[in-house]
This record gives structure tokens, C-alpha cells and sequence, in this order.
């Protein structure tokens, strides 16, 4: 861990391009990144620091098919946007590339042969689902159907989104195909696997001993379940047209799998890199001085713990990445941020709508960081962090400064003189505050940087409040030029240690102190700037946000609430069935006495309900929406006769009846005055 490198890779996961940025992708991954490489260039570290968008995958065809254009067509459009919003919001990639690049299929290709030629992969035929009306053999997004571990009706053919469960496409009841409807037939087809399972002992070895006191707890965890659950061949190719086509005999119409290609686009953007600067590429992924740190959210975590690592592997002579601080999810106004739903807020209308304040969302979304849970991001929370923190002490702090300067010194720095305790703790506590915010840094704790670099500016606030210079000048000016010029310090050492955070602040910064910029070495020394150093102009670095502003945001939040309300179609009628059928049902009240959260499952309580008949185990997909306390006592409608599954495990019997509304949140379904349990609902 302590180990000297003498340069870093640092990966950014690559934004999907079937749609722009949002919040959540920046709290997740690109801040956190953006301030770690900032952050080492300044040490003088040599860094490449990559990007770059995923143009390749089952969601991008369908979105062309439904707007009637190419793959191309989307791919373009969101690739520029992404990249513009990118530039604007001030992150620092050193390259930014596309999957769609001719440089990237060379690479992949190339990649993809070597394992082939090593005999890394294993081919299997097997039977996938087909569908006869469009002659298209179905990648797992592209079926439909009920879950069979929670009963939810669209889950698809990888992942159900209603309990988390990973799934295959032949666990899937009543199937469909989502391009036409139907029900797919199965065919055989032939297909390359990478056999996850013979790289254990090696993922055994490498993380759960050598990577369990460095890793971030939830990494670490989900990392460790899925080898505890014992690991299954994965395949790497896939039947579609859009892609990295298969670069090996008797795969036509076969393309690489996007989980597959995607990471390897971190390689073949350091390639793209290396011919535009002519510098070597090699040794940022194939020394052993090198330190790779992967950027990710959780939802990506299997793959660059897990799958990549063994890509990496198999192949031979690439490093394996040192760390991969993966972060939670953020929600927005205590709602899963959803782009079907458009509830987010988007960086490229963020940027349209508040110029100039790229540094307020970078503090407000590094300050509310999902480092080790999932979090929240409101516009009242925006608003107050912006006035209350940024406004009123960094901003407050260094306008004073430089103001009561230009008005007694002509803004020129003034000496400094005999030093009483004040000055003296002050400046001892200054020379802390580098090393403080380097150690949280070093170790992927940018909530805790930020609060150490933000507690540095109320260092200089409150020594300049509590010396008061504007009440002694007329008769101690001598004292009043020790006050400004460790003020004046302070400001300086402020624009070293708060530049990863804030980069478009600390330019305005450099500019009123008149100043170049300066590396992290020096940070927390009392001489940056030397007497009669002559300053720029006094401005604000940050400016108020009104409520009208945040009542703008609100509102247009509402509004896009009651639009999808109004526009999402109720779920079609389905089979009718007879009354005979309806009367197998056997519906009754029962009370909830005991809810706790399934173990390793975001979506899943066990509840315990006296039904009237019994005493009974429920696992009901409901804990995104309600707390166990806030259900325990509640009366509710449940399917007694629901013949008994076994969901992680848990053997459960019946089914709480709830309904979904229009945004996807669920009500129970329950009598409005309580009646006696096992009431039987008619």
C-alpha cells in the first residue's frame, strides 16, 4: 500500500452513450476521479487519466430502432454532448475517446485473439432465444418476463429490477421478445466464454488476502460473495450487428460482448493518446512501477474486480488494478435517479442553466459524496451549501482579505512582524492542513479532504475575525500588516490545497493574488508570498443563489413528475380468466409483526405476518420503498395459498398484494379500518 509508483493510470468508467450526463454519474465517478488526478498532477505526479464513451450494447440498438435511425446516429449525438459537458464542467481527462473508434475494434480485436490463440476461452453451443419474426437471435435485454424469484412482471433476461436478482434468459416465465412481442422460440447457437471459475484461487488470492484492509468495505464485500457463491464461465460474444465484430472463423453475425470491449476502451484510449502526444502507452498498463485505479459506481463493480482482472490475467502482461474506490448510488429529492422517467438533473442543462458554477456542483456533490452508502441531493441542500459555506467562508474570507489590503497597503502584501500566540497556533495549524487533506486523498476519502481543505478557509476567517484588523489600523498599522500577511498566506496555501475541488474558483483565486500556480510541495508554508508582493483586483469568488433559482429547479421537478404521471398508459388488460379461476385465490387481511432486511439484498424484506390462519415468512420486494419499522403493525392483503419459493434462501409463503403507481412507487393494498386478521378479501 505504501508503495513509491512513478506513474499513475487512472480509469473513469465509460459513460454509456445512449443518453446525456447526470448527477449521479458525477457524484459516482468523474468528481472523485477528477480531484485524484488533479491532485496527483500537483504532487508532479505523471498521471493519464482516462476516458471515454461505451457506444456498444443492447440499449443503444433499441433506442435507434425506436427513433428509426442507425446505432451511429445515437452514439454521435450523446458522444458529443457528453464530451462538451465534460470540457465545460472542468474534467481533467487527458484523453477522452469512444468505443465506436476504429482504434478501439483494433484493439479489442487484438485483445480478444491473443486469449483465443492462449486457448483462454472455452466454446460452447447452446440453445438461446430467438425471435422468428425479426430472424434475431435475443441478448439477454432484449427478453421480457416474470420473475420467477419475486413474481415481478418486466423483469429482463439479465438482472430483475424489481428484487435485484441476477437472472438468465431461461429463468424468465412467460417470455417475450422486446422488439416485436412475441415469444421467442429457442435456437442453437455457438458462442466464447471466458471461465470465470478457473480464476478463483488466483481472485482468492490477489483480493480477499491481499486487497481486504485497502479496499472500501462495500468493493470488498460484493466482491467477496460473488467468489464465496462460486464463480460460472461468462460469455464474451454475443449474436448482434453492432459492435466489435468476432475476429476469429465461423462467427458471422457475432459480435463482442459489450461487459467484453467496454473496459478494453481504457486501452485502446491510452493507444489513441499515445499517437496524438507520441508518448509511450505501454508503461502506464504494462509496468509494475505503474498504479492503476479504476473510478466506478457499485454497479460496475463485478466487472472491474472481477472480470476484467481475469481479462487482464489471461492475457499476460498487463498489470491489475491497485484499487477501485467504487462509490453508492445519489438519489435526487429522496428518489432513485431515473433517465426513463427524465428525474435527474442533467450536467449539460446544470451548465446552461447556472454559468459559471461548476465549482458549486463539484462541492455540493464531493461534500454529499455516496462514499460508503447511497445519498441524496436536493436543491435546498445546493442552495445552503453554496451561501452558507462557500459564500460566507471561503468567499467571505479571502474577499475581506484582499479588500482590507488593497484599502491599507494599496494591495500591495504587507510585512510581517513580531509574532504573538495567536499568530503563532495559526500558522502551526496551517502547516497540518496539507498533509491532512494528502492522507484523505491518498486513501479515496474526498468527503474528508474537502471538509479538511473547507476547515482551512474557517481557519482564516476566524483568525481574521478574532484580530480584527479594520478596528486597530489607525493605531497599531504595524499589527494589522502581521494579520493580512498570514491571511494573505492562507488565501496562497488555499489555492494549492482546494484546486482539485475547485478549479475554476482557485483560477479566480491565482488571479487576485497574483499569482502562478503552485505544486503541493510547498503547501503549508507561511512565505508564498513575499512583501510588497503587488496583488490583482479584489472580486467575489462565489455569488448568493437565491430561492427564486432553486424554486426554478424545484419546480421543474414537479413538472416532470406530473408529466410522466400523465403519460405513462396504465399496464395492459391481461388474459381474461374465468371466475372459477379468480376464486382459487384466497386472499386475506393479515397484520405484519416483524420486518428486517435480507442480507446482502437492496430490494428484499423477510416479514412476519399472523394471517389469522398462521403465523407465517414473507420475502416481499419492497425495502427501496418502506423501512422496517414503518410497516411493522401495519394491516395488510396477502395471497395465503401462493405455493411456497425459496427467495436467497429464505423459504417464503404467499405474497403481499401492493399497488405500483404510474412512477413506480408501491402502496399497500390494505382495508381502510382495521378488520379481524384472516378476513377474507373478496
Amino acid at each position: 500500500m505504501n508503495k513509491k509508483f512513478k506513474r499513475y493510470t487512472i480509469t473513469s468508467a465509460l459513460p454509456y452513450a445512449n443518453g446525456p450526463i447526470h448527477i449521479g454519474h458525477l457524484a459516482g465517478v468523474y468528481v472523485p476521479a477528477d480531484i485524484y488526478a488533479r491532485y496527483l498532477r500537483s504532487k508532479g505526479e505523471d498521471v493519464l487519466f482516462i476516458g471515454g464513451s461505451d457506444e456498444h450494447g443492447v440499449p443503444i440498438t433499441i433506442k435507434a430502432r425506436k427513433e428509426g435511425v442507425s446505432p451511429q446516429d445515437i452514439v454521435d449525438r450523446y458522444h458529443n454532448i457528453i464530451k462538451k459537458s465534460f470540457e465545460e464542467f472542468g474534467i481533467s481527462f487527458d484523453v477522452y475517446s469512444r468505443t465506436s473508434a476504429p482504434i478501439h475494434h483494433e484493439t479489442a480485436s487484438t485483445f480478444f485473439k491473443k486469449l483465443y490463440a492462449d486457448g483462454k476461452f472455452i466454446e460452447k453451443t447452446n440453445e438461446q432465444y430467438y425471435d422468428e419474426e425479426t430472424n434475431t437471435f435475443l441478448a439477454d435485454r432484449y427478453i421480457t418476463g416474470t420473475c420467477p424469484h419475486c413474481g415481478y412482471e418486466k423483469a429482463y433476461g439479465d438482472q430483475c429490477e424489481s428484487c435485484g436478482t441476477s437472472l438468465s434468459p431461461l429463468e424468465l416465465i412467460n417470455p417475450k421478445s422486446a422488439l416485436s412481442g412475441n415469444v421467442p422460440v429457442l435456437k442453437e447457437t455457438k458462442h466464447w466464454y471466458l471461465p470465470l471459475d478457473q480464476y478463483e484461487d488466483f481472485l482468492k488470492e490477489w483480493i480477499l488476502e491481499g486487497h481486504k484492509k485497502d479496499w472500501k468495505t462495500n468493493v470488498y464485500g460484493q466482491v467477496k460473495s460473488w467468489i464465496d457463491q462460486g464463480l460460472k464461465p461468462r460469455a464474451v460474444t454475443r449474436d448482434l450487428s453492432w459492435g466489435v465484430k468476432v475476429p476469429v472463423e465461423d462467427a458471422e453475425g457475432k459480435v463482442l460482448y459489450v461487459w467484453f470491449d467496454a473496459p478494453i476502451g481504457y486501452i485502446s484510449a491510452s493507444r489513441e493518446w499515445s499517437k496524438r502526444t507520441g508518448k509511450e502507452w505501454e508503461p502506464y498498463w504494462k509496468s509494475d512501477d505503474s498504479k492503476l485505479v479504476h473510478f466506478i459506481g457499485k454497479d460496475n463493480i463485478v466487472f472491474h474486480c472481477i472480470v476484467f482482472p481475469v481479462m487482464l490475467r489471461a492475457e499476460g502482461s498487463y498489470i491489475l488494478p491497485d484499487n477501485v474506490p467504487a462509490n453508492e448510488f445519489l438519489n435526487l429529492e429522496n428518489d432513485k435517479i431515473s433517465t426513463s422517467r427524465n428525474w435527474a438533473v442533467w450536467l449539460h442543462e446544470y451548465l446552461s442553466e447556472f454559468p459559471g458554477k461548476q465549482d458549486v456542483l463539484r462541492y455540493v456533490l464531493t461534500a454529499n459524496a455516496p462514499e460508503t452508502k447511497d445519498n441524496d441531493f436536493t436543491w435546498r441542500d445546493f442552495q445552503a451549501r453554496n451561501n452558507n459555506e462557500l459564500l460566507a467562508i471561503f468567499g467571505n474570507f479571502v474577499n475581506r482579505t484582499l479588500v482590507l489590503t488593497k484599502k491599507y497597503f494599496d494591495g500591495k502584501v504587507p510585512s510581517r512582524h513580531e509574532l504573538q500566540d495567536i499568530d503563532k497556533k495559526t500558522l502551526d495549524s496551517l502547516r497540518t492542513f496539507p498533509e491532512k487533506i494528502a492522507g484523505s486523498i491518498d486513501r479515496y476519502r474526498f468527503r474528508e479532504a474537502l471538509g479538511e481543505m473547507m476547515n482551512l478557509a474557517r481557519l482564516g476567517n476566524k483568525y481574521l475575525t478574532d484580530n480584527e484588523p479594520w478596528k486597530i489600523f489607525k493605531t497599531d498599522p504595524e499589527r494589522v500588516e502581521t494579520i493580512l500577511n498570514i491571511s494573505l498566506q492562507i488565501a496562497a496555501n488555499l489555492s494549492i490545497v482546494a484546486e482539485p475541488f475547485l478549479p475554476f474558483s482557485v483560477e479566480k483565486l491565482l488571479g487576485m493574488l497574483n499569482m502562478k500556480p503552485l505544486k503541493w510541495a510547498v503547501a503549508g508554508s507561511a512565505d508564498l508570498l513575499q512583501a510588497n508582493h503587488q496583488l490583482g483586483k479584489p472580486t467575489f469568488l462565489f455569488e448568493k443563489i437565491e430561492d427564486a433559482e432553486v424554486e426554478k429547479q424545484v419546480q421543474k421537478l414537479l413538472d416532470t413528475k406530473k408529466a410522466n404521471e400523465a403519460a405513462a398508459p396504465a399496464t395492459p388488460q391481461k388474459e381474461e380468466i374465468t371466475y372459477d379461476d379468480f376464486v382459487k385465490m384466497d386472499i386475506r387481511t393479515g397484520t405484519i409483526l416483524e420486518a428486517e432486511k435480507v442480507p446482502k439484498t437492496k430490494k428484499l424484506l423477510k416479514l412476519k405476518i399472523d394471517t389469522g390462519i398462521d403465523q407465517r415468512t414473507v420475502v416481499s420486494g419492497i425495502a427501496e420503498y418502506f423501512t422496517s419499522e414503518q410497516i411493522v403493525g401495519k394491516q395488510v392483503s396477502i395471497l395465503v395459498n401462493l405455493a411456497p419459493r425459496k427467495l436467497r434462501g429464505i423459504v417464503s409463503q404467499g405474497m403481499i398484494l401492493m399497488a405500483e403507481d404510474k412512477d413506480g412507487k408501491l402502496v399497500f393494498v390494505a382495508p381502510e379500518q382495521p378488520v379481524s386478521n384472516g378476513s377474507e378479501v373478496k
